[in-house]
């Protein structure tokens, strides 16, 4: 269920992106307020960012009222989408909600980077060593690196598909692409940490 509510905001920018010309037709408009958005598929791109943006605001605020705290990933996206999308929207240009993922994934990259160099753990560590122990300790930190290599890939990979391939093939990417690709590595993850797992209830007997 947490899995869905962090992508709220994700699957509904692909939702609009897909839908949005079956329900604006091209030649009309959709307005709310004072902005509009032209129909058909070329007003697809700036109704979902449009709607991506709201979606964030209202994860957010969701989140809040249920658990009285933020969540950083949901802070950080809510940022982004805010600033790249708004800069889509005003200036008409798609660019930058291209770049959002890419930003999301090179942030995530130098944080677990640096997390290497500031703290006494990194922070893979810091945040699956309450399930689990590794043996040698400094398997956390070729996993950590690993981690950071892959959201560079990632980022890197975004920016590819997104500047040279159609916008609906991007969509469809951001979506299903980076979502699978995270997956993969997940199990890949689980795969290399069987050698080196000792659970903390055997640990402490």
């Amino acid at each position: 269920m947490k899995f869905l509510f962090d992508l709220f905001p994700v699957l509904l920018f692909f939702l609009v992106f897909k839908f949005y010309s079956d329900w604006v037709a091209e030649g009309q408009t959709f307005c709310l307020a004072s902005a509009c958005i032209a129909g058909g598929h070329a007003g697809a791109i700036y109704a979902a960012t449009a709607t991506a943006i709201l979606a964030s605001f209202a994860q957010v605020g969701f989140f809040w009222l249920k658990h009285r705290r933020f969540e950083t990933m949901h802070l950080i996206t809510l940022a982004l989408i805010t600033v790249l999308g708004g800069a889509t929207l005003l200036l008409h240009d798609d660019v930058f909600i291209k770049w959002k993922p890419t930003v999301v994934n090179w942030l995530f990259a130098l944080v677990f980077l640096a997390s290497q160099w500031f703290g006494s753990k990194p922070l893979i560590q810091r945040m699956m060593e309450h399930g689990i122990q590794l043996e040698p300790v400094s398997k956390w930190r070729v996993l950590n690196s690993a981690w950071a290599v892959f959201f560079i890939f990632m980022g890197a990979l975004n920016l590819y598909v997104a500047f040279n391939f159609s916008q609906d093939t991007w969509v469809n990417f951001k979506l299903f692409g980076l979502m699978g690709l995270t997956l993969a590595f997940v199990f890949l993850q689980a795969f290399y940490l069987s050698r080196y797992i000792v659970a903390v209830e055997e640990k402490g007997q």
